[in-house]
């Protein structure tokens, strides 16, 4: 009676499992269906040819080129950054003197790290 019983609850426990995962499926494939994909980088790529600019708009197109492996609109748009503004994370100087690298202007991509170590010749602290 007893070897009944658990495979009659293991059965129910598995039956409950299966059917849980088909409904969830189905309710992703209702909610995916409802939403549109927005191409974000192409709208800040319009935005920024409509003349708007800003840090933030130039720091979010240089990392998306720069991370698509679009090297030259990387050094463009970094370009443009470091027109507005040098205070900015070692991160960028680095990413902006690899895509002048990638361009060529390997002489802009040393004058961009040579400010990235004055720079931070004052911020790094040796450990005693």
């Amino acid at each position: 009676m007893q070897k009944k019983l658990i495979v009659l609850v293991v059965l129910i426990v598995f039956s409950f499992r299966a059917t849980a995962q088909n409904e969830a499926v189905y309710i992703t494939d209702k909610v995916s269906d409802k939403y549109a994909y927005v191409d974000i980088i192409k709208t800040y790529e319009k935005i920024a040819a409509k003349g708007y600019k800003s840090v933030d708009l130039f720091q979010k197109l240089g990392d998306s080129s720069y991370q698509h492996d679009k090297l030259e609109k990387a050094a463009d748009w970094y370009d443009k950054l470091f027109a507005m503004t040098s205070d900015l994370e070692p991160v960028y100087y680095y990413r902006y003197a690899e895509s002048l690298r990638f361009i060529c202007q390997n002489e802009k991509a040393d004058a961009i790290i040579e400010k990235l170590k004055r720079k931070s010749k004052g911020t790094i602290k040796k450990k005693v």
